[in-house]
C-alpha cells in the first residue's frame, strides 16, 4: 500500500486481493448486474461457474454484504478472511460460501495474476504513483494560502474493464487501470476531488 500524508489528510493506493476476488467471485457467478451493478466487469475475463442451483436472491444479498464490509479500508481488517478450506467467513452465508467452494481456487488465481501485474506497474512509475496526489495539493493549498482541511480517500487501483472510477464508499474510490496508467488522464479527474476536499 502507498501512503501520502501529513497530520491533517491522507491518500491511500492500494490493490487489495479481497476486492480482487470479491469483483472475481461476482463476475463468475455472473452477479454483476445486482451486485455493485455501478462497477463494471472486471478484466481480463474470469471463467463463469454453474450456480443455476444456488438461489440467486440470496447469494446476491450475502455478496452485498460482505462488499460492505470490504469496500472500505477501515472495516476491512475487521471481516473475517474468507479463507479454505471452510470459508468460515461465509458460515451464516451458505449460498456464498458454496460460491467460494466451486469458485475460490480460480478467483485467487486470478487475483494473484492480477497482484503481480499491479505490482510490475507500481515499480515502474516514475515518479511516484501518489506524487500527483501531493503536488495538487500543495498547488491548491499555495492558491488558498491556507493548510488543507482534513480528509482521507483511499485508491483502490482494480482491473476494471471501462476506464474510469467508482465511489464505492466514503472515502473510498475504485479506479480503474487504464485511468491510474495514463497520468494526465489521472491527474485531471483527481484535479476537481482534491481541490473539493482541500
Amino acid at each position: 500500500m502507498l501512503v501520502e500524508g501529513t497530520i491533517r489528510w491522507q491518500v491511500t493506493e492500494d490493490c487489495p486481493t479481497v476486492l480482487l476476488i470479491a469483483l472475481a467471485l461476482r463476475q463468475m457467478a455472473g452477479l454483476g448486474a445486482v451486485c455493485a451493478p455501478h462497477l463494471p466487469a472486471v478484466a481480463p475475463e474470469v471463467p463463469r461457474v454453474d450456480v443455476s442451483d444456488i438461489d440467486q436472491t440470496l447469494l446476491a444479498a450475502q455478496w452485498d454484504g460482505w462488499w460492505l464490509g470490504i469496500a472500505r479500508r477501515d472495516t476491512r481488517p475487521f471481516v473475517v478472511e474468507a479463507k479454505p478450506p471452510h470459508f468460515a467467513a461465509f458460515d451464516r452465508a451458505l449460498e456464498l460460501q458454496e460460491l467460494a467452494y466451486r469458485a475460490y481456487g480460480d478467483a485467487s488465481v486470478w487475483a494473484d495474476d492480477r497482484l503481480r501485474e499491479y505490482a510490475v506497474a507500481l515499480n515502474s512509475r516514475q515518479p511516484s504513483r501518489l506524487r500527483d496526489v501531493y503536488d495538487l495539493i500543495r498547488e491548491r493549498q499555495f492558491e488558498l494560502r491556507r493548510q488543507s482541511s482534513s480528509f482521507r480517500i483511499d485508491l483502490e487501483v482494480l482491473p476494471i474493464a471501462e476506464t474510469g472510477a467508482w465511489v464505492v464508499a466514503s472515502d473510498t474510490i475504485v479506479v480503474s487501470e487504464t485511468l491510474r496508467d495514463d497520468r494526465e488522464a489521472f491527474r485531471e479527474w483527481l484535479r476537481p476531488l482534491i481541490y473539493g476536499l482541500v
